[in-house]
């Protein structure tokens, strides 16, 4: 019986296998152990656009602090909330 059970499982692991390395992981997996070639254009790609998001997150980071700073002085009551205009 244990026999049945290791060739069921053998002939199950066969497909899945074809499948994991024929999948975009299996090629990553692949071109990762092999040392995979890396074009200087992919590099440039990936350089700016982790850039552009680096912006991104400093401006959202330096945004949240001024309105952090903006709420703690109302709160400590250092600074009257600004007057909104009137609906005329």
């Amino acid at each position: 019986m244990l026999v049945w059970a290791i060739v069921a499982f053998l002939i199950l692991l066969i497909p899945l296998t074809a499948i994991i390395i024929d999948s975009q992981l299996g090629q990553a997996l692949a071109n990762r152990i092999s040392g995979g070639v890396v074009t200087e254009s992919g590099v440039q790609d990936r350089l700016e656009k982790l850039e552009a998001e680096m912006r991104y997150l400093s401006e959202s980071v330096e945004s949240l602090t001024e309105e952090a700073e903006f709420v703690r002085s109302l709160v400590e009551g250092k600074q009257e909330p600004p007057a909104l205009e009137s609906g005329d």
